[in-house]
Parts: C-alpha cells; structure tokens; sequence
C-alpha cells in the first residue's frame, strides 16, 4: 500500500469509526483538545492518525480509549465501523439508581403511601 493510504485525518476517521455524528463534531472535539493521540493533545483536526495510534476521547459520560486497528475507505454500517478499531476503555460501574427515601429529599409516590399509613398506625 502507499502511504498516503495508511494515514488519514483524525476527524475523518473517528466520523468513519462512528464515534460522532457528524465530522464537524469531531472537528470540534479536536480542535477543543479533547482529544489525546498518544498521550499527546492534538488541537489540529488535520493530524494524521495510523494503524497502532492509541486515542482518548471523552464520549458522552465516559473516557474512550481506543487503538486504531485499521483505516476505514467509507463511513459504513456499525460492524464495519467497530472493525476499524479496538475499544480499551475501562469498564466503569453502573450509575447508582436514585436511593430510596431515607428522610432525605422527596420521597417516591409509593414511599410517601408507606410513611402516611405507618403514621395513621401510630395514632391508633
């Protein structure tokens, strides 16, 4: 292959991976430097990224970390688009439902039936 086929900008790939909607997202993200290519923050949407490049982005709620594994020629469905890379992003825990009422904020419809009969209980 040429090299001009094994590099590729960085917000053209990561719009082809399918990690945002649209290329300006990524160009954006880039250019905030929130994006790390090899622990390094890049500010260029133009950065050409490789097979082996190592990115870190934040996506959503969550840090992303991804090894490109290869250099996609389209934006493709979504099993194409998870074959161009390998996702290393630590799992995270679940976000803790809400805790039920303990005397702290307002109580549920169902907590405050529980708290109004026990109340009635005591009086009589």
């Amino acid at each position: 292959m040429s090299e001009a086929a094994d590099k590729i900008r960085i917000d053209k790939w990561l719009w082809q991976a399918r990690f945002f909607k649209t290329r300006s997202l990524c160009a954006k993200q880039v250019s905030a430097g929130h994006v790390r290519l090899n622990d390094t923050k890049i500010l260029k949407p133009a950065q050409m990224v490789i097979p082996g490049d190592i990115l870190t982005f934040p996506q959503g709620r969550q840090e992303r970390v991804v090894r490109i594994q290869a250099i996609g020629t389209r934006r493709g469905p979504a099993p194409e688009a998870q074959a161009l890379y390998l996702d290393m992003t630590e799992k995270q825990e679940d976000v803790p439902r809400n805790p039920r009422f303990e005397g702290k904020g307002r109580p549920s419809k169902k907590d405050r039936r529980e708290l109004d009969l026990s109340r009635h209980r005591d009086v009589f």
